[in-house]
């Protein structure tokens, strides 16, 4: 399972509303019957419309500057194992959603009016999505880009010849293009991997936009604060700050396990993750030191991810370590990247 947490930003300033973001969540929705559509919702109330959510994330910033998040995008992406587990993606995955939010607020080290804050204290809004497409920052795509770019050299010169700017063998030069699709190295249904392109197989997730201030519009939650489980002396007070992302991360999994009874491998844990990310020896020392069936298991699950991996299995588990270690911490790495919250 994958989670990450980023503010919505414009530029230098952050959005001042909401209803872009929810516009955008609203794109799988769009020419299906009112029974075939995924509504947002929160911890109590389905069926929550576009509309409203604008309203009450807009209306639930008070007091903040251009330059602070007014809400948060949590987007959180089960892996096809997990998925498998499910019985019904759209309800398992709205009722792991409500357990979810629960662990989010436990993760803050922050109390209102002398207790510690609970799932009322904060306004937030869900929905769940079975559809991705291929972005440019996907490992599929890059690696596909030398065979893209020559793709789009060679059409360039058939419309060129076709408009009569310039003399060639059309036939020769399409038979060219033809071969280079076929030799692409990522290739889904017969097809070249191109940006835009639905990815294929079970793809739900779920995306939370989360409001900056408490449901009382008074206090500020961020969990992008650097602040962990620490307290700070203002107006004479001793303060509570900060949130926990290593305990929401490692909650996160364990509710999804205990909702599911799922049987989470190594491989799979945050805690390995940041291992591999942190300090690989013991990540890997670890990964060998598992049952034969459990490893196989890991290894397989690594290679299969969206996290590139080479084609071929290695002689030796030395050469398969190191070989793996170099593709698979480099698209961590960029996968860590692009959110501002992460490990």
């Amino acid at each position: 399972m994958y989670i990450t947490i980023t503010p919505q930003k414009l530029g230098n300033n952050y959005s001042p509303s909401s209803a872009d973001f929810v516009g955008y969540l609203e794109k799988e929705n769009q020419g299906l019957e009112q029974a075939g559509m995924e509504h947002f919702f929160n911890q109590y109330d389905d069926e929550i419309s576009a509309d409203e959510v604008v309203k009450e994330i807009d209306g639930n910033g008070a007091k903040l500057k251009k330059t602070e998040p007014k809400f948060y995008s949590i987007t959180v992406s089960p892996s096809k194992y997990e998925l498998n587990r499910l019985q019904n993606n759209s309800e398992d995955l709205k009722r792991y959603t409500r357990e979810l939010m629960k662990d989010y607020v436990a993760s803050f080290n922050r109390e209102i009016n002398g207790r510690p804050i609970n799932i009322d204290d904060i306004k937030y809004y869900a929905k769940i999505e079975h559809q991705r497409t291929f972005k440019g920052t996907d490992w599929q795509i890059r690696e596909n880009q030398p065979s893209a770019t020559k793709i789009l050299q060679l059409k360039t010169e058939i419309r060129n010849i076709k408009e009569g700017r310039a003399e060639g063998n059309i036939k020769l030069l399409q038979n060219k293009v033809d071969r280079l699709e076929k030799e692409a190295p990522h290739q889904q249904d017969g097809k070249r991997i191109v940006q835009g392109m639905p990815k294929a197989g079970n793809q739900s997730h779920i995306h939370i936009i989360v409001s900056r201030k408490d449901a009382s519009n008074t206090f500020s939650l961020s969990p992008g604060s650097k602040h962990k489980a620490s307290e700070v002396e203002m107006h004479g007070k001793n303060v509570k700050r900060g949130f926990d992302r290593d305990q929401f991360f490692d909650r996160a999994e364990k509710t999804f396990d205990r909702t599911f009874s799922y049987q989470r491998n190594f491989a799979e844990t945050y805690r390995a993750r940041k291992d591999f990310i942190k300090n690989p020896k013991i990540y890997f020392a670890s990964l060998m030191k598992l049952p034969i069936n459990e490893r196989a298991i890991a290894f397989r699950m690594m290679k299969e991810s969206d996290i590139p991996m080479l084609p071929s299995i290695p002689v030796t588990q030395a050469q398969l370590a190191m070989k793996v270690f170099n593709r698979l911490r480099r698209g961590v790495d960029i996968a860590i990247k692009s959110s501002s919250i992460g490990i």
